[in-house]
């Protein structure tokens, strides 16, 4: 049972096309990050059972000097998806020790990037920019001088959330604002025990199914929906021919919700669920081909041993 019509709003947009869908409900997982949810990932960073984050904080501290190195000098630094920019305090100290740090941190977020401002400013000129990571990007490669080389930073798993047909797609976008020589360092993920990756979607203290669940409550305050959290489950699965952590929310029983800004009416089956995240592993010579495939050659890469995860530093060819 669903009934629609046509809206501006680009959340609403989004939601309606998401839960119309045919065959799986979808929500995407960039609306996870208001105040509340941003606060709960800061949460499921810390638990034991989710390595990523500090994998990538052991790489970047451990190897920053050596990242830093193998760049030209005049460089200018800008990050997608930068929110605080705390990771990246150490390349920028590196960088310091060299040369003037100009840096542009790319967010969504406008209080993440006061922060960012506030904790990184005494490194450098820095120049936050409240944009998507693509208009932020092009705005960069329209301020630097000519032949001033850019290295851009996509830290996290964020690429992981992609399907693979549209990273490649999303990288080529970032290749075809820069020129030859520039560089891109790009977290991703990597494939590891299954019990492990389940654990770190799924912790027992229920952080993560708080933090799953907020997408529903965020459609409720913003776009004046009806959904009743209590009646949606938090599930992580492992899709192995995917090579991918799938997040969703399963419908506890036959419920009907309506989503008022988003001018819908749409019904849940006992047991469907909504996918609101997909988190793609990769193994190291995927990402070399993932590279190539969009316009860079794989120079070096930096993993963690206690999470298996990866830095990679991709020059634009």
């Amino acid at each position: 049972m669903m009934y629609a019509r046509a809206f501006d709003n680009s959340f609403a947009h989004d939601v309606r096309d998401g839960l119309v869908r045919a065959g799986q409900k979808t929500l995407p997982c960039r609306y996870f990050y208001d105040e509340l949810g941003s606060s709960l990932f800061e949460a499921i960073t810390n638990l034991p059972e989710y390595g990523l984050t500090r994998a990538d904080e052991r790489i970047l501290q451990k190897h920053a000097a050596a990242i830093v190195e193998r760049m030209p000098r005049n460089l200018i630094v800008a990050e997608l998806g930068s929110g605080t920019g705390t990771k990246t305090r150490s390349i920028l100290e590196k960088l310091r020790q060299r040369q003037i740090v100009v840096y542009y941190p790319i967010d969504t977020s406008g209080s993440a990037l006061a922060k960012c401002n506030q904790d990184l400013g005494r490194l450098g000129a820095v120049f936050p920019l409240e944009m998507s990571y693509l208009d932020g990007l092009r705005e960069v490669a329209a301020r630097r001088a000519p032949g001033q080389p850019l290295l851009i930073l996509f830290l996290g798993s964020t690429i992981g959330n992609f399907q693979p047909e549209a990273a490649i797609e999303f990288l080529q976008a970032i290749r075809q604002s820069l020129t030859p020589g520039d560089a891109l360092l790009l977290g991703t993920d990597l494939v590891k025990p299954i019990p492990e990756l389940l654990a770190a979607y799924d912790d027992p203290v229920g952080v993560t199914a708080a933090f799953n669940k907020n997408i529903l409550a965020r459609i409720n305050r913003e776009l004046e929906a009806d959904f009743d959290l209590r009646q949606f489950d938090h599930v992580a699965r492992y899709n192995q021919d995917a090579q991918r952590i799938e997040m969703h929310l399963r419908s506890r029983e036959y419920q009907i919700v309506s989503i008022r800004k988003a001018d819908l009416i749409v019904d849940f089956v006992p047991n469907e669920t909504i996918c609101t995240e997909a988190s793609h592993k990769f193994r190291l010579e995927q990402v070399c081909e993932m590279a190539h495939a969009s316009g860079f050659h794989s120079e070096m890469r930096w993993v963690d041993n206690e999470w298996p995860f990866a830095e990679n530093l991709l020059i634009a060819v």
